[in-house]
């Protein structure tokens, strides 16, 4: 059964630092295509970066490109987003989502399955 699950999302001062972890069962990573969203309240998904199944990674939120970084740990069949200099809007849920054609975009509506989300909050 396919499940993604996320983890490490919390509140953080702006400046700090959050990891946040996709684990993936029930397929095998490296196959798809995997990335991440995040979304706010009243606003549409955002794409924030995302690896394809060649490992090439295109990041899609301009004002995460140089803090943000997605990494794949195919043995342990989990998606990383380490993200660095917190900003207070950065503030969101965060949602690892995968795409079976193995290609990447920032549409939501193209991604085939997604996490739960984890909340990520800055703030001081």
């Amino acid at each position: 059964q396919l499940q993604l699950v996320e983890s490490g999302g919390g509140l953080v001062q702006p400046g700090g630092s959050l990891r946040l972890s996709c684990v993936v069962s029930g397929f095998t990573l490296d196959n798809y295509a995997i990335g991440w969203f995040r979304q706010t309240p009243g606003n549409e998904r955002e794409g924030v970066s995302c690896i394809r199944r060649s490992g090439a990674i295109t990041n899609y939120a301009d004002s995460a490109k140089d803090r943000f970084t997605i990494s794949r740990d195919n043995a342990k069949n989990t998606v990383y987003l380490q993200m660095n200099s917190l900003k207070p809007e950065d503030t969101a849920v965060y949602y690892c989502v995968i795409r079976w054609s193995g290609s990447c975009s920032s549409y939501a509506g193209f991604y085939d399955s997604w996490g739960q989300g984890t909340q990520v909050t800055v703030s001081s």
